[in-house]
């Protein structure tokens, strides 16, 4: 598992793209045009199972999905490259990473890492993968 904040407007950075579940811990609300960039760069990282929690976690959902999408063009999309999105409105955080570590899986393809991505104006590391852990 590893941890990456990621201030509203700041550029994501580069990762190895390897297969990925993206847990999006969202403290604040951002522009669509930023969290599609963002999006983008989930699916070109390798993200195949994302979950959404906190401030329009449902319009994460939508954006990676449309991520996914657009990245083939008007091919269809392999199942080794479908990615599942789910949002988790109605859940505790620690629900979504017990779902995460206990659900979150590609039908096609073996997950190798989870990335807590914090989406949020300050870093809380510390927290968040304690909070992971504790799942």
């Amino acid at each position: 598992m590893i941890y990456l904040h990621l201030a509203p407007d700041a550029d994501p950075p580069a990762i190895l793209a390897l297969p990925s579940r993206f847990v999006v811990v969202a403290e604040v609300e951002v522009s669509l045009e930023w969290q599609q960039r963002v999006s983008d760069w989930m699916v070109a990282s390798g993200c195949l199972y994302m979950m959404a929690w906190g401030c329009g976690c449902s319009t994460w959902d939508d954006s990676v999905d449309w991520a996914n999408i657009d990245r083939r063009k008007c091919d269809p999309i392999p199942d080794n490259e479908l990615v599942m999105t789910t949002w988790h409105d109605d859940e505790s955080l620690i629900d979504v990473f017990e779902f995460s570590k206990t659900v979150a899986q590609h039908s096609c393809v073996d997950i190798v890492r989870t990335v807590i991505l914090d989406i949020s104006t300050r870093s809380r590391k510390e927290e968040l993968v304690n909070l992971y852990l504790s799942a």
